[in-house]
């Protein structure tokens, strides 16, 4: 709940504190600005550009809920909350004890249905989360996600709406990454968590469904773009595992990925109908743990 992560979040225009007002049905800022909390829970905090565009609609996260709830990503959930452990557990002995006493903060970017976020709370006691994503119907699945989770809608290539340096862990799936902001809002001794997905990724649909691959060297230059705000920590893990999917499981991943964007519905159908009733299909991704550059 937003109540539970108001000290964490900030004012997008000034990065000034934020407090809930008018009976829950507000969130205000110490310099006057007013965000209003959406009955489904979650509240846009944009700047005064607003947000530039709306992020995944309706129908993908529909989908993304169905093939995810089916647990075919079950083995990237469990390696990134994995991964959440590992970073929380080598958290620079620096820190106060006071920071330690405090609650352990999670922010998953482009957190879409939660799905992951609630995951890595659900297995770290006491841990809270913010989750954001830009799209407004992700949001709304997102705050009902998890009662520890607070979902707010916001441009992960703008300033990100958190306070500095308040965040133990980020995590970002399949997502934009923002590294300069990243560094800001860590605590010290902070990580990110990254899930890249790599050259292979869902490889067997690729030909007959007529999908881009995902393109050699992305997790290198996801390293070089984010010199100067991160370093990376620790080994990277990759992750390859096979799944076996229907036509529904399919029909369910392609609609929740760019792809549904680029291929008329129609076209995509005949091109699904046309593939064996099941398929072996590959998963493969890295994770990539970063820390505060120096």
């Amino acid at each position: 709940m937003l109540t539970d992560i108001i000290d964490v979040l900030a004012d997008p225009t000034d990065g000034s504190s934020l407090r809930i007002a008018d009976d829950g049905t507000r969130i205000v800022s110490d310099t006057g600005h007013s965000y209003d909390i959406a009955r489904q829970g979650y509240v846009t905090l944009a700047g005064g550009e607003g947000l530039r565009y709306s992020g995944d609609d309706a129908a993908m996260i529909a989908s993304r809920e169905t093939f995810l709830s089916q647990g075919h990503f079950a083995q990237f959930v469990e390696a990134m909350t994995a991964n959440v452990h590992t970073a929380l557990d080598s958290r620079e002995s620096t820190n106060d004890d006071d920071e330690f006493d405090a609650p352990v903060t999670l922010c998953e970017i482009g957190a879409g249905t939660g799905y992951y976020l609630a995951h890595s709370l659900d297995d770290i006691m006491g841990s809270r989360g913010v989750g954001i994503d830009i799209s407004i119907p992700a949001a709304k699945r997102l705050a009902q996600s998890h009662p520890r989770v607070g979902a707010v809608v916001a441009d992960a290539w703008s300033r990100l709406p958190i306070a500095d340096n308040s965040v133990d862990v980020v995590t970002v799936v399949f997502a934009p990454r923002n590294a300069q902001e990243f560094a800001r809002i860590l605590k010290p001794g902070g990580q990110v968590v990254v899930l890249t997905a790599d050259t292979g990724h869902l490889g067997e649909l690729r030909e007959p469904l007529g999908i881009i691959d995902v393109e050699k060297g992305k997790v290198e230059r996801m390293i070089q773009q984010a010199s100067g705000f991160l370093t990376p920590v620790g080994e990277q893990e990759n992750v390859e595992f096979t799944m076996s999917l229907d036509q529904a499981s399919i029909a369910a991943q392609i609609g929740m990925s760019p792809s549904a964007r680029h291929i008329h519905p129609e076209v995509l159908q005949e091109r699904i109908a046309a593939l064996p009733a099941h398929m072996d299909v590959t998963a493969r991704a890295c994770i990539t743990r970063f820390e505060v550059a120096s």
